[in-house]
């Protein structure tokens, strides 16, 4: 991280201090002074993450220079003066930057759902489909990003509703999916599922992936499932090692509402995003829709949806 923090402060060096404040639409050519709009950067980490505060310094330092506000989620017992919780970072900031791998990336879409605010992602993981740039190349983006030179790609979410009888268990979104997956044992577990209240199909196997189409490359990609352009307003259902060989992933519009009823005797797992799950018995059920809120990733017009898959997939390599 040290020799990280060190390049990231070389390439400030080779930025102009001065920035300038005409930010161009890439979808209006009426420039306009809006540099005032990202006022208040939120920052959030890849928790666990070895000395991130590392890292973090040297943007805190460029944006402050810059004069803007600055709040960092850091991690436990390594507290910055800047230091808020990520619930106000979500209630306050314009611009979120992430700092981490993809679920890091999930995380942070989740938390600033309601208010739709752009993200800018750092890979520091692995994969990092998710996520923009790589942590040497932000002086440069950020300077992309205050000019104006940058458009937002808005990922469908999902809204999730799990319930049990005549209870609301809870509600969730999601940037990528909703697995229900077996529980403990290595069972198959049973389900039905209606699409918009008409009944689909009864399903055995492992479980069922409901994607968006920013989730057909992640878990959704494994169980042979399609990868989709993420502009599309689908739902994607894609089962997990059916029972029976005709399940294939089917393609829902974006505006339909998916239930799925556990059926069988053994319990399983609902999981947002990977990142959340809770137990779903017998009879429960669950809601999905397209929520009425989209995920705001800042992209570069250098860089196509086509060069991440090349790259990440490593398509024509071989």
């Amino acid at each position: 991280m040290e020799i990280i923090a060190y390049s990231f402060r070389i390439n400030l060096l080779l930025l102009s201090a001065s920035q300038d404040t005409t930010i161009v639409d890439p979808g209006n050519t009426t420039p306009s002074k809006v540099m005032a709009t990202f006022q208040t950067i939120g920052i959030i980490t890849k928790p666990n993450a070895p000395n991130i505060l590392e890292g973090v310094k040297p943007i805190h330092d460029w944006l402050i220079a810059h004069h803007k506000t600055v709040l960092i989620d850091s991690p436990p017992g390594s507290p910055s003066p800047d230091s808020v919780t990520r619930l106000q970072i979500a209630k306050e900031a314009d611009l979120l930057i992430v700092l981490g791998g993809d679920g890091t990336m999930l995380s942070g879409a989740r938390l600033v759902e309601q208010r739709e605010i752009p993200i800018l992602g750092v890979n520091m993981g692995g994969l990092g489909f998710l996520t923009e740039i790589n942590f040497d190349d932000l002086p440069t983006a950020l300077d992309k990003v205050f000019a104006g030179k940058f458009h937002l790609d808005k990922r469908l979410m999902l809204k999730i509703q799990l319930q049990r009888g005549d209870h609301i268990l809870g509600n969730y979104s999601a940037l990528n999916d909703l697995v229900i997956s077996k529980g403990h044992l290595a069972r198959m577990i049973a389900t039905k599922i209606w699409v918009n209240h008409a009944f689909m199909t009864n399903l055995r196997g492992d479980g069922l992936i409901i994607a968006t189409p920013t989730g057909s490359t992640a878990y959704s990609l494994s169980a042979k499932g399609p990868i989709l352009d993420p502009r599309l307003e689908v739902l994607l259902i894609n089962p997990i090692c059916p029972h029976t060989f005709s399940h294939r992933p089917f393609l829902a519009p974006g505006d339909v509402l998916i239930t799925v009823e556990l059926t069988s005797q053994e319990p399983a797992m609902a999981t947002i995003d990977g990142q959340v799950g809770t137990e779903m018995l017998r009879g429960d059920l669950v809601h999905v829709r397209a929520s009425d809120h989209r995920t705001q990733l800042i992209r570069f017009p250098d860089r196509s949806y086509f060069e991440v898959l090349r790259t990440k997939l490593r398509w024509g390599d071989g």
